[in-house]
């Protein structure tokens, strides 16, 4: 029998008739350039099938094309933000988190485990050249399985029991990736907020791979890129995740104008996106995203004067009263949607520093317990969040199907007697003259907790949090890094505790993978050598010493090898008991309200939503490209 998700992936998407397209006025955008001949018209830019985006269903209205969208980003990298907002994928997430096709025209899965990929017809990326089974060609044989660009290997994400699928190009329009045992978190990894890469523009990247270009232009282009070699050449040209190449082909709604450094970066629309509207005008409505970047700290004081058109990322709730005040001043419009993270703000004891003394004392479940009921997560709420937030442990919020009360309470009540306890058991009886305990090795009981120094938010709530500590014998220090360097540090064990947001996506289904639970990844604060261990195929860091961390990897590898919907749903169970009760994570609070600041004569945006980095792509699931401006006001 088909799993519901198998059943969704045989719909493919409305289909636009052809008379309709045919009476279709072009974008006044591109109206000289069609005019000199440099650009094709509509009906030879788009898919012979497009996307059909049907507003009408989605409580939403047709727009008019035309204007310019300014955001504001705290540094040059924050352009980043883009392609995670315009949220063109293979497959991705609509607004109910189900899984469609998007710049697939329809997909197959057999068995879980054999996915078959059919392209639009004529689908063409940003320059004009057509996507094919040729880009996806050119991506497997000469990056996935080039040792020079991935001297590891193919990543570990796309195994499953180990082993990699066999690729094949089945024809001209139609991929297919076959795996030994089933790969349900496959379609996931390709609707994240940064997916994983199948295909890039043969045709534009063959110039900066060894194997298609001479020695002599290669040397050229090495020095003129200034990187050190041919690889690190093609990595540079070929980010799509990061748009610092405005020459690279996209198939994202904008595409990127500006080389970096800027301290403007405009993205102007992609003459042939390939998604339209039911009435075939199509997308993007707006013609160009203007980013200007500022200093983090001012984001909301600019916002608040009105330099922004719409803004989602650089402002948090303790902004709110200011920009809602700016509404009587400037053409704004202020709506606050609900966050989607486990905790807004998360501390992250770092099992795998170098500090011996610290490393024991963060293995042993009694210190985090501690540290979790020292934590007066009311006054937190009530200070910082105006009381408006639920008070919890880093877990998965009420909206989700797998949410249990008791896991939002686990040693998430303030009880500083219980911590107090719970810390005299460990051994640390012994005070200093000001009260705070002594170490094992004499040592006064500081903890030094690093962040990325880009949200006041987490200032705020360390502030609250280091008085709470210090009533339990434990002195807090706040250290602020640029985010390279902070994760840099906690990879090199150098960080004992972190502070960060909690699980990226609070809004999980048991069909959705439950990695952020299990070490996966070199990024997670709380064990990054244990994670880079599985990352990098058991090649690189340690494998877990804890039983309960071992555990949750055994349960990771369980569900990645099932199909079966009820296994899936008992494997999510059981690992968010065995993260609530071993308090990986230490949450604070969730359901949190994020302000989304937009111009008053932009459309199509919801008054309430959820946002955040997972699963919602911050605004991509909304779809931006839908968005209009009302010149009428």
């Amino acid at each position: 029998m088909m799993t519901r998700r198998e059943l969704l992936a045989l719909v493919a998407c409305s289909t636009l008739p052809k008379q309709l397209l045919a009476n279709t006025s072009d974008v006044p955008y591109y109206d000289a350039a069609i005019s000199s001949g440099s650009l094709p018209p509509l009906n030879e830019r788009l898919p012979k099938n497009p996307r059909v985006v049907d507003l009408t269903t989605m409580d939403r209205m047709p727009g008019e094309y035309g204007g310019k969208l300014r955001m504001l980003i705290g540094r040059q990298k924050d352009i980043r933000y883009v392609p995670i907002f315009s949220y063109s994928r293979l497959v991705g997430y609509d607004e109910d988190l189900n899984l469609v096709p998007d710049i697939l025209e329809s997909y197959e899965v057999e068995e879980g485990r054999i996915f078959t990929f059919h392209l639009r017809e004529g689908h063409r990326w940003s320059d004009g050249s057509e996507l094919t089974s040729a880009d996806f060609s050119y991506f497997w044989d000469n990056v996935i399985l080039n040792r020079d660009i991935l001297r590891g290997g193919m990543p570990a994400r796309l195994k499953s029991d180990g082993e990699g699928p066999v690729f094949e190009v089945v024809n001209k329009r139609t991929v297919r990736y076959t795996w030994e045992v089933p790969m349900p978190q496959f379609l996931d990894l390709l609707a994240a907020p940064i997916p994983q890469t199948l295909a890039l523009p043969a045709s534009y990247m063959q110039q900066f791979h060894t194997d298609f270009q001479t020695d002599a232009v290669l040397a050229r282009l090495i020095e003129e890129n200034r990187v050190d070699d041919w690889v690190g050449l093609h990595r540079k040209m070929s980010r799509q995740n990061r748009p610092e190449n405005p020459e690279l082909p996209t198939l994202e709604a904008w595409r990127p104008t500006t080389f970096p450094p800027a301290e403007q970066f405009v993205f102007e629309r992609n003459p042939y996106f390939h998604r339209v509207d039911e009435n075939g005008k199509q997308l993007p409505y707006i013609d160009q995203l203007v980013l200007n970047v500022s200093s983090a700290e001012i984001i909301g004081a600019k916002v608040a004067t009105g330099e922004s058109d719409l803004q989602v990322t650089g402002i948090a709730l303790p902004d709110y009263t200011m920009i809602k005040e700016a509404e009587n001043r400037f053409p704004l419009k202020v709506s606050l949607w609900r966050r989607t993270q486990g905790s807004s703000v998360a501390l992250y004891p770092n099992l795998n520093c170098q500090d011996e003394v610290w490393r024991a004392l963060f293995q042993d479940v009694r210190m985090r317990r501690a540290l979790s009921l020292a934590i007066n997560r009311r006054e937190i709420n009530q200070v910082i969040y105006y009381g408006l937030a639920n008070e919890s442990a880093d877990t998965v919020l009420p909206e989700s199907p797998l949410f249990k009360p008791e896991y939002a309470a686990a040693w998430a009540s303030f009880d500083p007697e219980q911590a107090n306890a719970l810390l005299d058991e460990l051994g640390l009886t012994e005070r200093a003259g000001n009260g705070i305990r002594l170490l094992p090795d004499g040592r006064v009981a500081n903890i030094t907790i690093e962040s990325a120094g880009d949200s006041t938010l987490q200032t705020d709530m360390l502030e609250l949090i280091a008085d709470h500590y210090r009533e339990v014998g434990i002195a807090l220090f706040v250290r602020s890094s640029q985010r390279d360097i902070f994760r840099s540090r906690v990879t090199g064990g150098q960080v004992v505790m972190s502070v960060w947001f909690g699980l990226d996506n609070g809004l999980p289904s048991a069909q959705m993978p439950p990695t952020a639970l299990a070490p996966s990844s070199i990024d997670q604060l709380q064990w990054p050598v244990w994670g880079l261990h599985y990352m990098s195929a058991k090649m690189q860091g340690q494998i877990p010493d804890m039983p309960e961390v071992l555990r949750l990897r055994a349960l990771l590898d369980e569900w990645m090898l099932t199909s079966e919907d009820e296994e899936r749903e008992k494997i999510w169970i059981e690992m968010l008991e065995i993260h609530a009760d071993q308090v990986f994570s230490i949450g604070t609070v969730n359901g949190s309200l994020q302000p989304v600041v937009r111009s008053a004569r932009l459309r199509n945006l919801p008054d309430e939503a959820l946002v955040g980095f997972a699963p919602t792509s911050y605004l991509g699931i909304y779809m931006p490209d839908t968005f209009w401006l009302d010149d009428t006001l």
